[in-house]
């Protein structure tokens, strides 16, 4: 039950961030819903096709895609209503990342999978609707930006498989993971952290 919740709660922060990124590009309400969508369930479709999960989740349970419209009507309203803070887009996806990182390395978990692809997994899963939104906004995917995004998300799986591992309640080294990425990208957006970038020679 808990981790159905927490994939609603990151589907519905997910939709949070791509409607605020079909705003940046200057889209209409049709638009912002459809990157909200695409933004949402891009991360656990690609789960459940590479896991062999059939249906995938949002076809099998409506209640993601209104949580999907209720997340975009609601987005659409805040911004008419107050103005953004700053770094809206990137907080939210922030958290978007690491709640679906998370889910998504639980559920390669449940399948008895080597930790390496279990690792894989989550990070694919709380990387591609953020993907999705950059590439259909026209905007560099921050998955390929020299801040900490990608690393982020390996790194919480990683200390979350590694609390586990050392006799930690599950429950706690979600959160722990959770924080741990969520800590790791707003170093990135507000601390200017970033991993080395390949500089070639002229």
């Amino acid at each position: 039950m808990l981790l159905y919740v927490l994939d609603l709660a990151g589907v519905a922060v997910f939709a949070v961030s791509g409607a605020l990124g079909a705003g940046h590009a200057g889209l209409d309400w049709l638009g912002v819903v459809v990157i909200a969508s695409v933004t949402a369930v891009g991360g656990g479709t690609l789960r459940d096709l590479l896991l062999d999960r059939h249906p995938v989740f949002w076809i099998r349970d409506t209640r993601y895609v209104y949580v999907i419209l209720a997340a975009a009507a609601l987005t659409i309203a805040w911004v008419h209503l107050m103005p953004l803070p700053e770094h809206a887009l990137a907080v939210a996806d922030a958290l978007g990342l690491g709640l679906f990182a998370i889910t998504g390395a639980q559920v390669a978990e449940e399948r008895r999978l080597p930790a390496v692809i279990v690792m894989l997994v989550g990070t694919m899963t709380g990387a591609a609707g953020g993907l999705l939104r950059d590439v259909f906004t026209a905007r560099i995917p921050l998955l390929l930006s020299s801040g900490i995004y990608g690393s982020a998300a390996i790194a919480g799986i990683a200390a979350y498989l590694l609390l586990q591992a050392v006799g930690a309640p599950r429950r706690w080294a979600f959160h722990a993971g959770v924080l741990l990425i969520v800590a790791l990208r707003m170093g990135g957006i507000y601390g200017g952290w970033h991993l080395p970038v390949l500089r070639l020679p002229a």
